[in-house]
């Protein structure tokens, strides 16, 4: 029997990047795959805003951009009593505001590529295909003891039978998970009676705007116009209404292109190829549990299923997999009690019912026909754009997610939310660049303190203040933090000022804000940012943007994943320490100072 610390079942959106993760923390886990080889060609392709944000933070958000086709506005047309259809409305994709990246497409088959490379280049993490999971069972007793491996997981290759034994196991096995059959679990929800067909075509038309992202309602149904990647070929995807009661096993591909053509009268269309259809009918269905013993959880498909009009699917399966990964890695690494991972389970099952409760909104809009005019549909798409951006999740309240929200000191700052970003300047080398750059996905929890004007003696004294708590024994950087690691490789400080920052000098500011780290033990001046003018790019007036006094300030403690734990009072320092003692394994002792740390371990530098 092999014994592996974490067993990922399927290879999909949710299972790559909770490997990916694992890899970024040095964690081998073992992927099973039915499949005999990689996703060729996946259905699903929108990357939604806060997607693209992850790949950035991964640092593959280029390469994604770069490949993508990017949807930067939305068409309307209707037919408004004519028999024909026009041009009701235009609206950006994504409102201003929402996020520094943009709304993309790309094919999901490319977009597992960019995980599966990382996490090679990361610690080598291989995939294991032609893996047919057959059993999963899970020792409740044996569960209690976090060094224990209570999950035996069951599979065959080439009619060959292997056992695993697993501290964790993941389901991300799809819509029809044999983990989630295996534990007995259900999918709770319904189905409509709405049925859709979809195809990706290379079109010839007179539409004028094939190549936009464009929504046709029409007596003759509704199609939902996606352009796919690519300038040379025109690939499309057409999403189309069918007639109520429809069986989707009887559809054919006739009959989806008889039905676009009448919707989109009275223009010509022709479908010079089509590379792949289907039809479905729209089912809104979570899983009854999403977990077994905190050992066994759910992500994913297996745990929730919807309509793919809105482009989540892929996205919150891949987010699913981004919440767990990193709880995993440092549970794993010892950095954390096995209790965060109950935080998965709050966070990500009511992640899955909004989305269940969205879908049945977005899904009613689009069928609504005749009932909804062409103003009360477009107000309604774009009311909808911060969902569908991927920007409305929230988390409760638990030990990582405080009720400390400091609405008044920072009010556009949302406790449990993703940090909105905004252009700063880092100043060091004054390049200007977005406040989400500094918060990579490698494994930190970041204190980010925004301080405010530094010429002010008052703000350098409670800059002053919150240096020595930091760098002082009782520090939760020194607590928690492995005396075999740098000493930012776990909390890192960053600070934001606002103002002038050339009539501040880096002595004015303390050096725990620029620590000793790396390969060749240097300081590190990558961490101090201000809100001030850039040479070439502006000012990003991120303290506006953000919500925050430059006067008063405020402290913000931000997850390794980019969501606000808390906000404080930039003299209320002392609640970090108490906030890190929720979660965090003592590491350090007492007497532990920043030159006791060292670089040695795989995590060392995070940069």
């Amino acid at each position: 029997m092999e014994k592996v610390d974490v067993l990922i079942c399927g290879s999909g959106s949710a299972g790559l990047c909770a490997a990916t993760w694992l890899a970024r923390y040095g964690v081998r886990c073992k992927v099973l795959e039915r499949r005999d080889g990689p996703m060729k060609m996946g259905q699903a392709d929108g990357v939604q805003c806060r997607t693209v944000e992850i790949f950035e933070s991964f640092g593959i958000g280029e390469e994604l951009l770069r490949e993508a086709y990017h949807v930067l506005e939305v068409n309307f047309w209707a037919d408004e009593g004519t028999g024909v259809i026009k041009r009701t409305g235009r609206t950006a994709d994504t409102q201003p505001g929402l996020s520094h990246q943009p709304h993309v497409i790309l094919n999901q088959a490319r977009i597992n590529g960019l995980l599966i490379e990382l996490m090679q280049k990361y610690n080598d993490q291989q995939i294991d295909y032609g893996y047919n999971v057959t059993s999963v069972q899970v020792d409740s007793a044996a569960a209690a003891d976090s060094e224990a491996y209570p999950v035996t997981v069951t599979a065959e290759k080439d009619g060959r039978t292997t056992t695993f034994a697993a501290k964790y196991a993941l389901a991300c096995d799809g819509a029809h998970s044999i983990v989630r059959k295996a534990l007995g679990y259900k999918m709770i929800g319904d189905s409509s009676d709405a049925v859709w067909g979809v195809m990706d075509m290379v079109p010839r038309t007179n539409f004028p705007d094939f190549r936009k992202k464009s929504t046709i309602r029409s007596k003759a149904g509704n199609i939902l116009i996606i352009p796919r990647e690519g300038d040379n070929n025109n690939l499309t995807r057409f999403y189309i209404e069918l007639a109520p009661g429809t069986n989707p096993k009887d559809v054919t591909l006739e009959n989806l292109q008889r039905q676009a053509q009448a919707i989109l009268q009275p223009y010509q269309i022709e479908f010079v190829e089509t590379v792949w259809w289907s039809a479905y009918s729209i089912g809104q269905r979570h899983a009854d549990f999403f977990h077994k013993d905190h050992r066994v959880f759910l992500a994913g498909d297996a745990c929730h299923t919807h309509s793919p009009k809105a482009g989540q699917g892929m996205n919150v399966s891949l987010q699913d997999g981004y919440n767990i990964g990193w709880k995993l890695g440092e549970i794993l690494t010892g950095l954390a009690d096995p209790s965060l991972l109950e935080t998965y389970v709050l966070e990500r099952k009511k992640t899955a019912i909004d989305l269940i409760t969205f879908d049945r909104y977005f899904s009613k809009l689009f069928s609504s026909g005749a009932n909804t005019s062409p103003a009360e549909f477009q107000d309604g798409f774009i009311q909808s754009g911060k969902y569908t951006a991927g920007l409305t999740a929230k988390y409760d309240v638990s030990p990582i997610t405080t009720a400390l929200e400091g609405k008044q000191l920072a009010s556009n700052v949302v406790v449990g939310m993703r940090l909105p970003s905004a252009q700063v300047v880092r100043f060091c080398d004054s390049k200007p660049l977005q406040l989400m750059k500094a918060l990579k996905s490698d494994g930190r929890w970041r204190i980010m303190a925004f301080i405010g004007d530094l010429t002010v003696a008052e703000n350098r004294e409670k800059l002053n203040q919150l240096g020595e708590y930091l760098s002082s024994p009782e520090s939760p950087v020194y607590t928690f933090t492995p005396k075999s690691q740098d000493v930012d490789s776990l909390i890192e400080t960053i600070v934001i000022g606002h103002g002038k920052r050339h009539d501040v000098e880096l002595e004015q500011i303390p050096a725990v804000f620029y620590p000793v780290a790396g390969k060749n033990q240097t300081r590190d001046l990558h961490k101090i940012y201000y809100d001030d003018e850039s040479h070439n790019k502006g000012h990003g007036h991120a303290y506006e943007y953000l919500g925050i006094d430059p006067q008063q300030g405020a402290l913000i403690i931000v997850r390794p994943d980019q969501y606000v734990s808390a906000v404080l009072d930039i003299t209320d320092y002392t609640q970090i320490g108490k906030f890190f003692a929720g979660f965090l394994k003592t590491q350090a002792t007492p007497e532990t100072t920043e030159h006791s740390y060292r670089t040695t371990s795989p995590l060392d530098s995070r940069l």
